[in-house]
């Protein structure tokens, strides 16, 4: 019927006339309260103007409009001309009236609200004064309240059928609209899982990577005159690389597939496992001095306060804080070299956290570029505040460290500064807002920030 609509529409013109003919011989009831066929004869005219009619239903779907007004005025015409009741050459044009009352069902059922109430209105209007004023029958006669009847029923059943039709369209639109939204959701939550892994990734590799430079490179120096340093060096180089090819598993592991091996179950590094980072760094050579301010954030599975006091850390928090720490000593190491000094400072409070890191700068590439005549290497392109200018001048210099802590303190609500100290050295600010991670994040957000945990 869809790949076909004109043929519909003509074998439905047909049955049309061919029932408007059938009524037109038929006499409405006799004594017996039944319809007698044959009893009448056909006039021409009639047959005329029911072809005239249906002929313009085949129309129906491209023109609906111009296709009421012929059938309607069709109907009108066959009632003026309609002989009076009682004349020999009675002919009973009513019938006529069954085109117009398809007509009238395809506009109501392909136009608005608004044209279909107003056009149906008119048209039961229209054909049934016709009817009660310029037929052949009295007012009152069944024929003419038929019409009144007919019409308005398929004004009202083709606006149905269209007010279904929108229904249903807005349901299925609706549908496709939700589906769409979560594609783009999970696509988006996948770019999300890729940048934190990506920024994970680089840390545990900048940091671990930087440790195996600097005690290889003192292996090398003392290989000949000190063995026993070079021997120590090399055993440091061995358990840096171990712990790198250890959270190098924990973070790839998380793209594992079910049916794989089984990613780590130990939660993520957060401050209570500070002193462990610390120490690394001191046995590369470098001065680090901590200060909490009412104790570090002990090890465990739910982060405390300093001092066991205060509100929770949540883990999101509490990881971000180990990775800012980390990456800034990192920085440290790799641009400022060994005997420099860093200070690391961490204060919480109800607001939130806060973590400085700073150093003095007077490692031992800094005071080789210095004879050199040269300035310290930048690191990572520092930018002194967050905003989209600084992570794009990050992203030119090739430095990502700094842009990744700016991330990371963003998607927490927080907010990164960094940039030279006047007197020298370098200078990482983070803070924190306890409240933007809302309560009971650190329960429901765990495998959403870090996803190592089981």
């Amino acid at each position: 019927m869809r790949a076909h609509p004109y043929a519909v529409d003509g074998l439905l013109a047909l049955g049309a006339f061919l029932a408007i003919l059938l009524s037109a011989a038929a006499a409405p009831h006799g004594h017996d309260v039944r319809p007698h066929f044959g009893e009448r004869d056909v006039h021409p005219l009639t047959v005329v103007l029911a072809g005239l009619a249906c002929s313009a239903l085949v129309l129906r779907r491209r023109s609906p409009m111009p296709v009421l007004c012929v059938t309607g005025l069709v109907t009108v015409v066959g009632m003026i001309t309609d002989p009076r009741v009682g004349e020999p050459s009675d002919g009973h044009r009513a019938p006529i009236v069954a085109a117009a009352i398809i007509a009238l069902y395809t506009v109501s059922n392909r136009t608005d609200r608004v044209t279909s109430v107003r056009v149906g209105a008119v048209t039961v209007a229209v054909l049934t004064a016709a009817a009660m004023l310029l037929g052949g029958r009295p007012w009152y006669a069944q024929e003419n309240l038929g019409i009144l009847a007919w019409t308005g029923l398929a004004a009202a059943g083709g606006e149905a059928v269209r007010s279904r039709r929108a229904f249903v369209d807005a349901i299925r639109e609706r549908a496709e609209r939700a589906e769409r939204t979560r594609e783009e959701e999970a696509r988006r939550r996948v770019a999300e899982e890729r940048m934190r892994i990506a920024r994970e990734l680089h840390d545990v590799v900048a940091h671990h990577i930087a440790l195996v430079n600097v005690q290889a490179g003192v292996a090398s120096h003392v290989m000949d005159q000190r063995p026993d340093q070079a021997k120590e060096a090399l055993a440091h180089v061995r358990e840096a690389s171990r712990h790198a090819l250890h959270e190098l598993q924990a973070t790839v592991g998380l793209l594992r597939q079910s049916g794989e091996s089984t990613a780590p179950t130990e939660p993520a590094p957060g401050l209570g496992v500070l002193d462990e980072l610390v120490e690394g760094f001191t046995r590369a050579g470098m001065s680090v001095s901590v200060s909490v301010s009412a104790g570090r954030t002990p090890a465990g599975d739910e982060p405390v306060p300093p001092g066991g006091s205060g509100p929770v850390l949540p883990s999101a928090m509490d990881l971000t804080a180990y990775r800012v720490v980390q990456e800034a000593l990192t920085n440290v190491q790799k641009h400022v070299g060994t005997g420099a000094h860093a200070e690391v400072r961490i204060v919480t409070s109800q607001r939130g956290l806060e973590v400085t890191v700073t150093d003095d700068g007077g490692g031992e590439a800094a005071g080789e570029a210095a004879e050199a005549g040269q300035g310290p290497e930048p690191k990572d392109a520092p930018q002194p505040q967050e905003s989209g200018e600084g992570a794009e001048a990050a992203v030119a210099g090739g430095g990502h460290g700094l842009m990744g802590m700016r991330e990371r303190a963003a998607a927490l609500h927080g907010v990164c500064e960094t940039g030279p100290l006047p007197d020298g050295g370098f200078r990482v600010h983070v803070r924190l807002p306890l409240q933007a991670s809302g309560p009971g994040s650190d329960r429901q957000e765990p495998q959403a920030q870090e996803g190592a945990t089981a």
